[in-house]
């Protein structure tokens, strides 16, 4: 798990109510960089999410980065949660990390619907089989 993640697990911690955790993702996901237009591709769409969703990975140095985006706010911040959990991350680690997992330390997998959770595991899916086929 990553420093950056931890704080996001700590920063849970001290939001007791759901509505606060809610607005805490989409604030995460609204201070993500802009996304450009030309990344807004068929080959970057991850599918298996109600809403648009686009990742765009790169492998350097053995290490996974990418960066996303999504027309809906609170995708969007399950896309910066997913950053802070994978950005910069060696490969055998994105793969062995049970992302399901580290969303459960904060309180998520009981709050997002079944759609939701459907396209949070497409996204993982995309992030671990690209740092798979790199190792």
């Amino acid at each position: 798990m990553t420093p950056e993640f931890e704080e996001i697990v700590e920063t849970f911690e001290f939001l007791d109510d759901w509505e606060d955790r809610y607005r805490h993702v989409i604030d995460m996901g609204k201070a993500m960089p802009d996304f450009d237009d030309a990344f807004r591709v068929a080959a970057t769409k991850v599918d298996g999410c109600a809403s648009q969703v686009w990742l765009v990975p790169r492998v350097e140095n053995g290490k996974f980065y990418f960066i996303g985006d999504s027309d809906a706010m609170i995708v969007r911040g399950l896309i910066a949660i997913l950053v802070e959990l994978f950005d910069g991350v060696d490969l055998k680690q994105v793969v062995e990390t049970n992302a399901l997992a580290q969303f459960a330390k904060l309180g998520l997998d009981q709050h997002l619907s079944a759609q939701r959770s459907n396209g949070l595991r497409a996204m993982i899916e995309r992030i671990q089989s690209v740092a798979a086929k790199n190792m």
